[in-house]
């Protein structure tokens, strides 16, 4: 069974770091892309960052750019996304998403259309 699990959502305050965990098992994530996406109440899901297969491109929301940072461990089977200087707008539940495209699209999309497999999502809130 193919399974994507986050981890690592909690309560902290303005300014605080977290560093969600995702880590995929019944499959390998060598070949996938990874994308972090994030819903807040009465909001729509939107792309928070992603990463391509190889770990060689990333691409962030204007939003989070420079707070944010995504990076991948293949030996682990695991992406992370730490996030830094949090603010209450970042509070909302992450998600995280992998997608295979051919090997030779080394790019990743802050769409959530193209993702096949999603994990359950971990709260994260920013609060004081």
């Amino acid at each position: 069974q193919l399974q994507l699990v986050e981890s690592g959502g909690a309560l902290v305050q303005p300014g605080g770091s977290l560093r969600l965990s995702c880590a995929a098992s019944g499959f390998t994530l060598d070949y996938y892309a990874i994308g972090w996406f994030r819903q807040a109440p009465g909001k729509e899901r939107e792309g928070a960052s992603c990463i391509g297969h190889s770990g060689d491109f990333t691409n962030y929301a204007d939003s989070v750019k420079g707070r944010f940072t995504i990076s991948r461990d293949n030996a682990k089977n695991t992406v992370y996304l730490q996030m830094n200087s949090l603010n209450p707008e970042d509070t909302a539940v992450y998600y995280c998403a992998a997608v295979k495209f051919g090997i030779l699209f080394r790019q990743c999309l802050l769409k959530a259309a193209p993702y096949d497999y999603w994990g359950q999502g971990t709260q994260v809130t920013v609060s004081s």
